[in-house]
């Protein structure tokens, strides 16, 4: 018997009851917005984990708004994870083969055989007389597999074992045990479940001298006892993949924490070594002591102090003080960058910013009665920034080497400070405010001349936030570079002595959609890539190979769908698993070298999920604004779909520039089954100024974010609508979150006789009032009349169809004011709307367990479903 542990689904869906709901029915009353304020300047390696954490969150919020279901049925034979022989020539892996079942198999990568690793019914009965409990053929519980010519050791039952494999002998043998659990050793384990991935198990074996306690921690971060565990006590515990688990001693100490994966394994608990409390561990000191300021040569040292720059010597301990214009506002900090021959080094010198910040209330804490007032940095379009520049200082002469700034004037940022092996030259990539200019600037270390290596220039904007891809190779003098200025993304191959290009080394009406591997023995690059197969759909990931040169390109993946790949850990081979949203996953073994077959691991059977009401959703294709470009977009059918019925429409939108997001995976859930389920046909469309296909495509959203790509989206719909008449686009709907929000409550400013309700949840309706790097990135710096332009609060007096304005009142995201200034905007328009303020929410109200729910009753009221499955 076991305990299934809560899913987190409900606990990251759950949220308190407490909410403001305001409905304005012309009262004519006046809803004072919050006073604007923003969030702290981004840098590059910043903006790239908001991207991931923040706009991609945004835009899987509106996802988690349909609240996607998980079907009782399910798909077998979807993963595979594989576990390599060290000489590369042979791999296992287990595969689920049915509700309590799997399998485990051995693949000849050299032969291409595949086969069961071994007889399991004979393995199972030995098992079964060895004393382990609960053992069948079907779901074998095996763990930590190592194979041999003739035998397989393995852990069950809390023990290690030996089979034979010519007679299935079993020998009990002697394991050490350690703290380690493989395959699901992290290096670092998150501190909370944050998802529901396959059904595993972990075994936990309690080698302590005392009795532990087990947690299973939920998405929220509490502990939910799972009970006791005696010492030298072990236990099998039912969980899912990404759950975490931690066991604890009588004083609540953390003892081991992990995190489960798909294989069941074992997870081995051991005493805590005795360390005093007050002693801390020692942090050696970093290689060439560059962050601690030491060169290379160990002589000297750059020390900052009241804002200046000081040379000391290393031993004496001796300073000089390099600087003496040094203050708050304008200070030297951060580090020393060494030439390597110890002779010169740089240091950054940064201007302060204005440091906007961006205070919110909330009203109802759960630690007291009180409102509490939250105030966090925020810079937002048009805030004067920090400024970072470099210096040159020579150790000899204990000076400075004065550097004109004319090719780095207004930096947005400066970063990747290196020198040239010979210490010749340093370099920085300097990224423009208003990113219409992205160079490579080399300092000359002698006189401090500038240099620009590579000047990348656009009319619009460079993609840095998603496209930047700059590689030096100090060994041949070269650099590796990402554009879109022959109208596609591609790498060139740099001369970095000369700043020419050598060659473009990727071209063609297809985009690179990342760099992977580059290997500069035998100078090639491996890299992913959309649109290269012909005829497929342009955002299907497919798996690449090219030499510097730009011969031999070479395609690795091959089936009609988007790829992942598992390299072997020579890379001689890869396990290329691919799918789509109508196709489940298939499992290839192919060469490296060109990409040639194997042979087929598995092909997901997905019979038993096709045998309930679930229906993938349908590819469809349409032409754009243009009449030219293709738009690609997913329909997502109700369950019980009756082509003879009438359904109304309603679009999940998302259009931030940074990404695509139509899905293109297989996923077994069915995606917004909380709409398809009332009776609505939800549709999902990346409209031009979405990004990953050419720069022209991307360029629509250039300072006109209020497009959003809806006359693209509107065609589509009507294309689909002529195909699939069930689609009644006399009853359209949309709605989003974050940047999503802001285009939905567009659809029914810009486009209100096609779209006649929606929700705009969280919404950046003003691009001055949001963020500064994603904003200035694509509607352009310094703030021009085109931001007011495209806000929703000037043409909220444009309002037709029905609104719900949704927003958390403490998003450190979206500063909420954005949404309460559209709402007061509305108001003195006279228009009537919704209004939820959701207390103690941040960013995406939409993905609450109460915001489902009004969004079904919002959608269900205006638009009118009927025949409800």
């Amino acid at each position: 018997m076991f305990i299934r542990p809560a899913s987190p689904r409900a606990f990251l869906l759950a949220t308190r009851s407490r909410i403001l709901h305001i409905s304005t029915v012309n009262n004519g009353s006046n809803c004072s917005p919050t006073s604007p304020a923003p969030r702290k300047h981004l840098r590059p390696s910043e903006v790239t984990k908001l991207a991931l954490l923040g706009f991609l969150f945004a835009a899987t919020a509106t996802a988690f708004a349909a609240s996607e279901s998980s079907p009782t049925a399910r798909v077998y034979r979807e993963k595979v994870q594989a576990q390599w022989y060290a000489d590369n020539t042979r791999l296992w892996y287990r595969v689920e083969t049915g509700p309590r079942s799997h399998e485990f198999v051995l693949v000849n990568v050299e032969t291409g055989s595949r086969a069961l690793a071994f007889d399991h019914q004979l393995l199972a009965t030995a098992l079964t007389k060895a004393g382990v409990p609960e053992v069948s053929a079907e779901r074998l519980p095996l763990s930590r597999l190592e194979f041999s010519p003739n035998s397989v050791r393995f852990r069950a039952g809390g023990k290690t074992w030996n089979c034979a494999l010519n007679d299935y002998q079993l020998i009990q043998v002697t394991d050490p045990g350690t703290n380690s659990v493989a395959p699901i050793a992290q290096a670092r384990v998150p501190g909370r479940s944050t998802r529901t991935g396959e059904e595993s198990s972990l075994t936990f074996i309690n080698r302590t001298t005392e009795e532990v306690e087990l947690f299973w921690v939920d998405p929220e971060g509490n502990r939910k006892s799972y009970g006791r565990l005696a010492a030298g006590e072990s236990r099998e515990q039912h969980t899912f993949e990404g759950h975490v688990w931690i066991a604890a001693n009588r004083e609540g100490k953390t003892i081991r924490a992990v995190e489960a994966a798909e294989m069941p394994s074992d997870v081995e608990i051991l005493n805590l070594p005795d360390q005093p409390e007050s002693r801390r561990p020692e942090r050696p000191e970093p290689a060439q002591g560059r962050r601690s300021g030491l060169s290379p040569d160990a002589k000297w040292r750059v020390v900052f102090k009241d804002n200046n720059v000081f040379l000391q010597e290393a031993p004496s301990g001796e300073s000089t003080a390099l600087t003496t214009d040094g203050t708050a506002e304008d200070a030297y900090s951060g580090r020393g960058y060494w030439a390597p021959d110890s002779q010169k080094f740089a240091v950054l010198r940064t201007a302060s910013g204005q440091g906007r910040k961006v205070t919110v209330v909330e009203s109802s804490p759960k630690d007291q009665l009180q409102p509490k007032v939250h105030t966090f940095d925020y810079d937002k379009p048009g805030d004067r920034l920090p400024i970072s520049k470099p210096h040159l200082f020579e150790v000899a002469g204990k000076r400075e080497i004065p550097i004109r700034d004319d090719l780095f004037p207004n930096p947005w940022s400066l970063d990747h400070v290196r020198w040239n092996p010979d210490s010749s030259e340093f370099t920085f990539l300097y990224n423009q405010r208003g990113h219409q200019v992205l160079r490579v600037v080399g300092v000359n270390a002698t006189n401090g001349e500038p240099r620009a290596i590579v000047d990348e220039r656009s009319e619009t904007f460079i993609n840095y936030s998603g496209n930047l891809f700059y590689q030096p190779l100090d060994e041949t003098g070269e650099i590796i570079w990402m554009s879109e200025r022959d109208g596609w993304n591609h790498l060139y191959l740099y001369d970095s002595g000369t700043g020419k290009v050598k060659n473009q080394i990727t071209r063609g009406q297809w985009v690179v959609r990342g760099v992977d591997q580059v290997d500069t023995e035998k100078r090639q690059i491996w890299f992913r890539a959309g649109g290269i197969r012909e005829g497929q759909d342009p955002y299907h990931i497919h798996y690449c190979r090219v030499n510097f040169d730009g011969s031999n390109l070479t395609v690795l993946t091959e089936g009609d769908g988007t790829h992942k790949i598992q390299f072997s850990p020579d890379r001689h081979y890869f396990i290329d698993t691919w799918s789509r949203v109508d196709l489940a996953p298939v499992h290839e073994l192919r060469r490296s070298r060109d990409g040639s077959l194997v042979c087929q691991l598995e092909k997901a059977d997905d019979r038993d999920l096709l045998s309930t009401n679930w229906r993938p959703p349908e590819r469809f294709t349409a032409k754009g604004r243009d009449g030219v470009t293709d738009i690609y977009g997913v329909i997502h059918w109700p369950a019980n779909y009756d082509a003879t019925r009438k359904y109304p429409v309603i679009e999940s939108i998302y259009a931030g520039p940074q990404d695509s997001f139509v899905p293109k995976a297989f996923s077994p859930r069915r995606g917004h089954s909380a709409l398809s389920d009332r009776g609505f046909i939800v549709v999902q469309i990346d409209g031009m100024g979405t990004a990953n296909r050419s720069k022209k495509f991307h360029d629509v959203c250039w300072k006109n974010l209020a497009d959003a790509g809806l006359p693209d989206r509107i065609l589509w719909m009507k294309a689909a609508a002529a195909k699939f008449p069930a689609m009644d686009l006399e009853r359209v709907g949309v709605y989003g979150t974050s940047a999503g929000g802001q285009s939905a409550l567009g659809a029914l400013l810009f486009h209100g006789d096609f779209y006649k309700a929606g929700i705009a949840d969280c919404g950046c309706h003003d691009n001055r009032m949001d963020k500064v790097w994603w904003n200035e990135q694509w509607m352009g710096w310094p703030v021009g009349p085109e931001y007011a332009e495209n806000s929703n609060v000037t043409h909220a007096h444009k309002l037709k169809g029905k609104l719900l304005l949704m927003v958390g009142e403490i998003d450190r995201n979206v500063d909420p004011a954005s949404t309460l200034q559209v709402a007061d905007a509305l108001i003195k328009a006279n228009k009537d709307f919704d209004l939820i303020v959701m207390p103690g929410a941040g960013h995406g109200t939409l993905g609450t367990e109460f915001g489902r729910r009004r969004m079904l009753e919002f959608f269900t009221r205006h638009l009118q479903p009927t025949g409800l499955n």
